[in-house]
């Protein structure tokens, strides 16, 4: 059988950005209603 190799998890070097956040592009809205909004492209 051939063996499988565990995957590496990905460790972000920032914190995620939450929610309720303000958007990290600098627009001043918070991040659900900026770049986080589903459909939206920056």
């Amino acid at each position: 059988m051939h063996e499988r190799k565990l995957a590496t998890p990905i460790q972000r070097t920032t914190p995620r950005t939450g929610r309720n956040d303000p958007c990290p592009c600098g627009s001043g809205k918070k991040f659900k209603k900026c770049c986080g909004a589903a459909g939206t492209l920056h």
